[in-house]
Order: C-alpha cells, then structure tokens, then sequence
C-alpha cells in the first residue's frame, strides 16, 4: 500500500472528504507511525551510522531521527578493531572523569540530553565511531512508500484511522473499535518483530504451535 492508496482507504473508511479533513491525513499517518515505531522494535528502523568524535570535545551530537541505542563503538585508526563503549549513566562519567581536559581514548558513553552523548574519557584522538541505532524512518507521507506500507498495511490503516476519528470526535465506540483493530495488528507485527525477526531457525527450531 502506497500512501496514494492509504489516503484513498482512509477517505473510504470514514466516508469524508471534508477539505480540513483531507488536509489533516498527513498528521493522521505520521502519528500512526510514531506510534508503531515506539511499540516494535523492527529491524526496518534499525541502522548503522559512521562518523567521527572531536578531539577535545567529550560530546556526541546524535541524528535528529535517533530513536534509542544499540551499540556504540569505537575504531581504531591503525588496525580498525572496534571497541564498544560501556553504557553508563551521566553521573558517573562526571564523577570518573571530572577534568574535560584529560583525554584519552573513550571508554563509557551516556546519553546527556535528547540530542547528545556525552563520553568519558574526552577523545584524545579524533576518532571514527560506529553507532547502531533505532531511528525514524521517512514517513510514507513524503516517500511515497514505506517498509509498513509494503509489508504490514493493516497496523498503518488502522493506526490512521482511530487518529481520524478522534479528529472527527467520533463515538467512542467507534474509537475503541479501530483501537481494538489497531492492537489485532499491532500483535502481529509484535510476533514478527519481536519474535519471528530475532530467532535462528538453526539455534531456537521454527516456530510451533502447541496441539492439544
């Protein structure tokens, strides 16, 4: 489903196609989407990003679709080992490392703000680091398409269309029913996502159900 058809589903579900209403749409999506995103961890919104630390400077700006932290490693400018940093908390980076002027090669992260890591000891070096993220992906709004679109449209559809009809104030019956099939597919994906996308056929078996 490409987002032509997903307003067109949207449009048809509810039966409008009142201008404020057609112009909200886009928020209905975007909101359907930051919702999911938050509730499965896909490996759709998963990625590896490579940039460089400053010499000096004990802060490390994140992307502004940065989401949450899998790994975050250093690599060697000789032999390119990487050597990934503890997670810690702020505190004790500023209590281990109180003086920003000693530096050497960081060995603890944590994350001091939404927009930044701080790291202990300040880089003496500037390094290349490998940060594996969560992130948002761009919205089916302005690609056009989506990992959700192509491959799990029910949990779009009605993520949309319960933030539609809230828009509209509809009855709350109404609501609990597209929220009702909002979390069906919402499990769904969850099995997929959280269960089938994390298994080795090899190392856990295929997955079985139990037969009574």
């Amino acid at each position: 489903m490409n987002y032509a058809t997903l307003v067109q589903a949207i449009e048809d579900y509810v039966e409008s196609t009142e201008p404020s209403f057609v112009a909200n749409i886009p928020v209905f999506v975007q909101l359907a989407e930051e919702r999911i995103y938050n509730a499965v961890q896909l490996p759709a919104i998963r990625r590896n990003i490579v940039g460089n630390v400053t010499i000096g400077d004990k802060y490390l700006a994140l992307p502004s679709d940065y989401l949450a932290t899998f790994s975050l490693a250093i690599i060697d400018p000789v032999t390119y080992e990487q050597t990934f940093l503890l997670d810690k908390d702020v505190n004790f980076i500023r209590q281990a490392y109180p003086n920003p002027a000693d530096t050497g090669t960081p060995r603890y992260y944590a994350q001091f703000d939404p927009y930044t890591f701080i790291l202990g000891p300040t880089p003496d070096y500037s390094y290349q680091v490998e940060l594996h993220e969560y992130y948002y992906p761009e919205s089916i709004v302005t690609a056009g398409n989506s990992w959700l679109g192509d491959n799990f449209e029910t949990v779009l559809l009605y993520g949309a269309l319960r933030e539609a009809i809230l828009f509209q104030k509809g009855e709350q019956d109404l609501v609990g029913y597209y929220e009702q099939k909002y979390q069906e597919s919402l499990a769904l994906l969850k099995l997929l996502g959280d269960g089938k996308d994390r298994r080795s056929a090899y190392r856990d078996g295929q997955v079985r159900t139990p037969v009574n």
